[in-house]
């Protein structure tokens, strides 16, 4: 499971036009599944993010995690983050989930997400997706588990 990470001072998803999750505050979350990703995969990497200090406290020191900042996560699918680019001119994806299971460990992913009182926003799984963001610091962070 890979996570690019990006705190946000916005963000929003868009399809044919039309805006389907956006946020303020926040973080950007794009995640990926490879072969053999599962509950612990999922279950460390909420953790993970909820628990990153990365806002600015009263001091301007990153020393509060996204719910302290009363932040909100967007959610978007981008099995390209196991894309592999060391040979030819064209990445190969062989390494990412297959498209049934990959969706089936995002939208728990988003669930387990929503369940730790996180307000959760997600792209559509799948769907070509127009992606805006203000990285806010700029602060990205990429994980894997």
């Amino acid at each position: 499971m890979r996570v690019v990470l990006q705190r946000v001072s916005q963000a929003a998803v868009n399809i044919d036009g039309e805006t389907v999750g956006a946020i303020d505050n926040g973080f950007l979350v794009l995640v990926g599944f490879t072969h053999g990703d599962g509950e612990p995969q999922i279950d460390w990497m909420v953790t993970k993010i909820l628990g990153l200090r990365v806002f600015q406290d009263e001091d301007g020191k990153m020393n509060r995690d996204v719910l302290e900042a009363g932040g909100s996560l967007l959610v978007v699918s981008q099995f390209t983050l196991y894309g592999d680019a060391r040979k030819g001119r064209r990445p190969s994806f062989i390494t990412a989930a297959e498209p049934g299971e990959a969706e089936k460990l995002y939208d728990r992913f988003v669930e387990k997400l929503s369940l730790r009182e996180a307000p959760v926003r997600t792209g559509k799984f799948g769907a070509m997706m127009d992606v805006s963001l203000v990285n806010d610091g700029p602060v990205t962070l990429m994980i894997e588990k």
